[in-house]
């Protein structure tokens, strides 16, 4: 079965709130079984409007992965989220080959 994928491009505006998000989604992302493969770190954008920070989040499935963000838990995470950065998030399924 083909893993799913949360790929999030962030601009974060409020550095302090962003840090209770960070703490918040741990609990989506413990039960759902998130696993980062990318979480911040040094980057560059050769084309397109640059952000501060991107994430990609890997889950078992893509339905897992929809699971997770549409989960009570994450809901709640994200509000936090909202109020800290602006985010594009995309879920996708991962390559079956």
């Amino acid at each position: 079965m083909a893993k799913g994928y949360w790929i999030a491009r962030v601009r974060i505006t409020n550095p302090e709130r962003y840090k209770d998000y960070v703490a918040a989604n741990a609990e989506a992302f413990r039960k759902y079984g998130a696993k980062f493969v990318v979480r911040g770190g040094q980057s560059e954008t050769p084309s397109g409007p640059v952000h501060d920070r991107h994430v990609v989040l890997e889950f078992e499935s893509y339905a897992t992965a929809k699971a997770c963000y549409d989960s009570p838990e994450y809901l709640r995470a994200k509000a936090i989220r909202d109020e800290a950065s602006e985010a594009d998030v995309v879920i996708v399924e991962g390559f079956d080959g």
